[in-house]
């Protein structure tokens, strides 16, 4: 069968899949797409649950969540990676959802750090509400864990609650300070800028970050909530960040960048830093080399793209075979990468908001 793409929302229940090709050839080679951009990089979805019910993700009540049996397991979450390191992927990063809400975490990241690539152990990032780190750092650390990404968007506490819809803000913190006092680095706190909401507290975040030893980083709000509310007029944008920034701190740009999605700056000379984010305003797609998997095993190649790479029927078919479906993996991944557009085109007048939220989609 050819490996086809599925449009959101259209996935009929026998989609065609990659074809099932044995042997280690198909593995030879890296992720390359028609535009030249390397991938080496993986976000994987664990679920789409979260703890949280942010404003600007998804509504308080009323949600549909996938079906326990759509979610999948760890053994094909593995092998799924393992292919994805054989094809030149480095780094793995578990999102949500919340990604710590899954029973298995812990065994979920051990089993990925274990996999070698062509330069050695692959290494596995997280990025968490931070609600319920801090009991299960150590074990996290102890399977290979390597980097957090925390998401804090206040450093108030009731502003913290009517944003999240929960009384959580004093878990958050506790989390972040295990990481601080760990040896995680480095450590990344996130938070989306939001006009009448956050805008007012900037800088106060990024001070409760360097008190922590972390880098801040600014999100621009996305077009990527569950009820399609997005609005550009209320979105703070990078010029909008830095200048606020800029009223406090001398900001030095920090060279180098590569593929990472932030920019970043040296604050009065260092040695903090703080990043922008700025999917809408300075879009970074071309040096992108990320992909994503979702919860219930769908690649994606875009976090804004409508067209997702169906894996369930490589993995679950009745033609996928213990053992031998490596091939039909790599090439769905291939697929996938090859079908890469040139970028996420949100300020282009024909673009539509993906079907699914950012909590299914995966950070």
């Amino acid at each position: 069968m050819t490996a086809v793409p599925v449009v959101i929302g259209v996935r009929p229940p026998h989609a065609a899949s990659a074809p099932q090709a044995a042997g280690q050839e198909a593995l030879g080679g890296g992720l390359v797409d028609t535009h030249g951009r390397v991938h080496r990089d993986l976000r994987i979805s664990l679920t789409d649950r979260c703890s949280l019910r942010c404003t600007y993700c998804m509504p308080e009540q009323g949600n549909e969540w996938l079906a326990r049996t759509s979610i999948l397991s760890t053994d094909e979450i593995v092998e799924v990676a393992e292919v994805a390191a054989a094809l030149g992927i480095r780094t793995f990063r578990l999102t949500g959802g919340e990604p710590l809400l899954r029973s298995d975490i812990v065994e979920v990241v051990r089993r990925i750090a274990r996999i070698e690539g062509e330069d050695g152990p692959v290494e596995v990032a997280m990025t968490t509400n931070g609600i319920s780190l801090a009991p299960k750092l150590p074990d996290l650390i102890d399977a290979g864990l390597t980097r957090l990404n925390i998401s804090i968007d206040t450093v108030d506490r009731q502003r913290f609650a009517d944003l999240t819809r929960r009384d959580r803000l004093d878990d958050v913190f506790e989390g972040i300070a295990a990481v601080a006092a760990s040896s995680l680095r480095p450590l990344k706190l996130n938070a989306v800028a939001m006009r009448g909401v956050n805008d007012d507290e900037l800088v106060d975040l990024v001070e409760f970050a360097m008190r922590m030893g972390a880098q801040l980083r600014f999100i621009e709000q996305m077009p990527l909530d569950a009820g399609h509310t997005w609005d550009r007029a209320s979105m703070v944008t990078r010029e909008e960040i830095l200048a606020s920034l800029g009223e406090r701190w001398r900001l030095d740009p920090v060279e180098g960048r590569g593929g990472a999605p932030a920019e970043k700056w040296r604050i009065d000379g260092g040695p903090h830093e703080v990043g922008v984010i700025a999917s809408v305003t300075a879009p970074f797609c071309g040096a992108c080399d990320r992909l994503r998997l979702t919860a219930d095993g769908q690649l994606r190649n875009c976090l804004f793209s409508n067209v997702e790479y169906d894996l369930v029927d490589v993995l679950r078919g009745a033609d996928a075979v213990p053992g031998a479906r490596a091939g039909g993996i790599a090439a769905m991944l291939r697929s996938c990468v090859h079908g890469k557009l040139p970028g996420h085109a949100i300020n282009d007048p024909s673009f539509l908001q993906p079907a699914r939220g950012m909590n299914a989609i995966g950070g």
